[in-house]
C-alpha cells in the first residue's frame, strides 16, 4: 500500500511499497531545508510567509499542528487541510467538512503542490509541507524537522513562550523519539502492511514489546521525559489517538489496545485534554481515511461506528506526579 508516486513529474498510481520478504519500507522524504530564527539559509522564521499542507487523519502531519497550537503559530502560518479520502489520484482537496483548500495555487491536488516545488520531481506525495509563500517552494516535508525548527526557531514569532525540547533534556529527547518511531509510530504500518505473516509477527511482537516498556516508564512520571512535556510526548500520541479506533483492528494491532493499559491510557486522556491536543483531533477523518483509502486491507471500504472511547475522562495523572512543569495548560 502506497501513496501514489510521481516519476519525472508525471504522477503513478502505484500502490507496492514492501519489500521482498513481505515487509513494509517507508519511503525517504525529499524537503529538508530549515527556517531559522536568523535566516541563514534562506527561510528566515517570519509571519505571513510559510504554509501549512496537512491531513488531520495524518499522525505524522497531526505532529505539526500540535506543535503549531503549543506556539501558538496558528495566526502566523496558515493551514490547508486535503480530503481525508486518499484515493488513485492520492491526496486531493475537497469541501469535505474540515478541509480546507489550497488558497495559493487552487490546487485540486497535493501533487500538484509538489511539482509546483520541482516540475520533474520523483517520489511519494506526503503530509505535513512546509511550503514558502516567498520563495514559491517546499522548505520541508519531514515532520520530525517541521516541528523541531517551529519549536527552537521560532520563538521570535510565536506568542507562547513553551520550551518543548530544554537543553538539559534534547539528548533524551532525541534517543525517545528514535526509540518509539520504528516499533510504535511506524510499526503499527509495519503491521497493517505486511504482505508476508513473518513481516507482521516480527513488526506485531516490536509494537507491543515498545508498549508494554512505555507502560512501565509512564507508570512512575507524568510524561515520556520525566516531569516535562517534550517533543517525543506529541510524536508518541499522535500514534496513541488513533491506535484503538484504527489500528487494533484495521492494521491487526490487536493483542492490546491501549485502554487496556493503566499508564498509557492515563497518558493519552492526559495529553489529549490539554487544548492544543485536543483542538487539533478528528476522528471523523482519521477513521474515514484508514477505513476508505487501504482497498487491500479492507476491501468494502466500510467505516465502523465505533468504538465509543472517552477521551474526556480524567487521567489524575497531574495530581498523581503532583507536578505541572511543562503542561501546556
Amino acid at each position: 500500500m502506497g501513496l501514489g508516486l510521481l516519476i519525472n513529474g508525471q504522477w503513478q498510481k502505484t500502490r507496492s511499497q514492501e519489500d521482498p520478504q513481505g515487509r513494509f519500507v517507508r519511503p525517504e522524504t525529499a524537503f529538508h531545508h530549515v527556517t531559522t530564527a536568523d535566516g541563514a539559509g534562506g527561510f528566515k522564521a517570519e509571519a505571513d510567509r510559510y504554509h501549512l499542507y496537512v491531513s488531520l487523519a495524518c499522525p505524522w502531519a497531526h505532529r505539526t499542528l500540535i506543535m503549531r497550537e503549543l506556539k501558538g503559530l496558528t495566526e502566523a502560518i496558515s493551514v490547508s487541510v486535503v480530503d481525508p479520502y486518499m484515493g488513485d489520484e492520492g491526496w486531493a482537496f475537497s469541501d469535505y467538512p474540515g478541509a480546507i483548500a489550497d488558497p495559493i495555487y487552487q490546487a485540486q491536488y497535493l501533487r500538484d503542490i509538489y511539482i509546483q516545488a520541482k516540475p520533474d520531481i520523483s517520489g511519494r506525495v506526503t503530509v505535513p509541507i512546509l511550503w514558502d509563500k516567498q520563495t514559491n517552494t517546499i522548505v520541508n516535508n519531514e515532520s520530525r524537522e517541521i516541528i523541531r525548527m517551529l519549536d527552537t526557531e521560532w520563538n521570535e514569532v510565536a506568542p507562547h513562550a513553551i520550551d518543548l525540547y530544554p537543553a538539559d533534556l534534547q539528548t533524551q529527547i532525541d534517543s525517545t523519539i528514535d526509540a518509539i518511531y520504528q516499533p510504535i509510530n511506524n510499526g503499527v504500518y509495519r503491521a497493517g502492511f505486511a504482505t508476508q505473516q513473518a513481516a507482521y509477527d516480527e513488526a506485531v511482537t516490536d509494537l507491543f514489546a515498545a508498549l508494554d516498556h512505555w507502560e512501565t516508564v509512564l507508570d512512575r512520571q507524568r510524561y515520556l521525559c520525566g516531569d516535562r512535556l517534550t517533543e517525543a510526548d506529541i510524536c508518541l500520541f499522535t500514534t496513541l489517538y488513533r491506535f484503538d479506533a484504527v489500528y487494533y483492528v484495521h492494521f491487526k494491532c490487536n493483542l492490546h489496545r491501549i485502554v487496556d493499559y493503566p499508564n498509557l491510557w492515563g497518558y493519552l486522556r492526559d495529553l489529549y485534554q490539554q487544548p492544543a491536543f485536543k483542538t487539533t483531533c478528528n476522528m471523523d477523518h482519521i477513521k474515514r481515511h484508514y477505513y476508505m483509502s487501504h482497498p487491500g486491507v479492507n476491501p468494502h471500504q466500510i467505516v465502523p461506528l465505533g468504538p465509543v472511547i472517552d477521551f474526556d475522562a480524567p487521567s489524575h495523572r497531574a495530581q498523581r506526579f503532583s507536578l505541572t512543569a511543562g503542561s501546556a495548560r
